[in-house]
């Protein structure tokens, strides 16, 4: 790659990281604004989670279509859609209070998601296509900093989503968030390279269903390895801390957000946690059957111990969880972008993030009902046997000889 086509392809990644990075920031300030405002309305945790099944469910369906999508027709027209749906989604939520009923409001989650999914499918798959002729070890480097940034930001979000609920009101913040999602599609729309992503052969739709063992095990861990975390943080986390520590809405956007910074601080420094002295697949590989082990004795002792002194073992457990899990997932990130096809990159991609989002609903449902029935505990401990499935299936990933192990 020559000076003048490195220089572009370093514009075009900084094009498509601002554009998720500006997405991402709304959609968690989106998250937390949901969850608040409707608890505020009086919503039950159950009632909250359902608001949330076809942002997930949804991104199911998108993830799964959406990266032949992006083969065929490239990942800037993508990207840009998903920006239209959320500006979409957004406007639905400006109705007054009143109109605010539940199928409304899965109606316009229904589209945030698939604006979410068609967007984050978009930038991972960019990124093969920006450094495909680059090491292994640069392309860690490169989907670390990405989905780590992108997290730092998801967390600015939720903090975001709690102050301008505050501030202003579920409404007015509906508004703020249009406008700053038009002024990036418009430089979106200007700026990003035409044909970014598509596929040189036309796929066949049916490839949308992955025949690598490789990518089905990796999607069946990540499947496992989310909805071992929504299980107990997208609903009950939230609503136990407004519960039983008295926290403003504020307080707990914040606490969230911090956590979530935090979270995507370690995700992008994972190539230095995880650092070895040889780069390969078969060494990350390795890596995650560790860190999931390690990860899957976290949410078990913070139920145990949660009794005995809630807030230390809650706070101290969140933090610990946080580190391992981003560890865990940017592991995962790199893997799945190492083993995708480069021609048709965001085929591959799609198929494992529709397997993240599937886990992501699982998880969703689960953490409204379970923490209504059967309270914190209970998700905890559902998210023990959740990440206990990563580690088997990591295991398989490793002892699967048809698998290509070289870096």
């Amino acid at each position: 790659m020559n000076h003048s086509n490195t220089k572009d392809a370093i514009k075009q990644y900084m094009l498509v990281t601002g554009n998720y990075w500006g997405f991402t920031l709304t959609d968690g300030a989106l998250r937390m604004l949901v969850v608040l405002y409707f608890h505020q309305l009086g919503y039950t945790p159950l009632k909250i989670a359902l608001l949330f099944i076809f942002y997930e469910f949804f991104g199911v369906i998108t993830n799964l279509v959406g990266g032949w999508l992006g083969a065929r027709i490239g990942l800037n027209r993508t990207m840009n859609i998903g920006l239209f749906l959320q500006i979409i989604a957004l406007l639905m939520l400006t109705v007054p209070t009143s109109f605010l009923a539940i199928p409304w409001v899965m109606a316009a989650q229904a589209l945030s998601g698939i604006a979410k999914d068609l967007n984050k499918m978009s930038a991972k798959s960019a990124i093969k296509a920006l450094v495909k002729n680059d090491s292994q070890s640069t392309l860690y480097k490169w989907v670390a900093i990405l989905t780590g940034s992108k997290n730092t930001l998801k967390g600015v979000g939720f903090f975001l989503g709690g102050l301008l609920l505050n501030l202003f009101g579920f409404q007015e913040a509906m508004w703020i968030m249009l406008t700053i999602l038009s002024v990036l599609l418009f430089i979106s729309l200007t700026c990003l390279k035409k044909d970014l992503g598509k596929s040189n052969n036309k796929p066949k739709f049916k490839e949308v269903f992955s025949t690598n063992r490789a990518i089905n095990l990796l999607s069946a861990a990540r499947l496992f390895l989310f909805a071992s975390r929504d299980v107990w943080f997208v609903v009950a986390l939230p609503v136990f801390l407004h519960q039983q520590f008295n926290w403003d809405f504020w307080q707990v956007g914040s606490f969230i957000a911090l956590w979530i910074i935090a979270y995507g601080g370690v995700q992008s420094i994972a190539p230095l946690i995880t650092e070895r002295r040889t780069n390969s697949k078969h060494s990350k590989i390795n890596d995650s059957q560790f860190w999931a082990l390690f990860l899957c004795l976290i949410p078990a002792a913070i139920a145990y111990f949660l009794p005995y002194s809630p807030a230390v073992v809650l706070i101290g457990g969140l933090i610990l969880f946080g580190v391992v899990f981003a560890v865990n997932s940017a592991l995962h990130s790199y893997l799945i972008v190492s083993y995708a096809r480069t021609d048709g990159t965001s085929i591959d991609v799609g198929f494992y993030y529709m397997a993240n989002a599937l886990g992501r609903l699982v998880g969703t449902l689960l953490s409204g009902a379970v923490f209504q029935w059967w309270g914190l505990e209970a998700c905890l401990y559902i998210s023990t046997i959740f990440i206990a499935a990563t580690v088997l299936l990591s295991i398989g990933l490793s002892n699967d000889r048809g698998i290509n192990l070289q870096p």
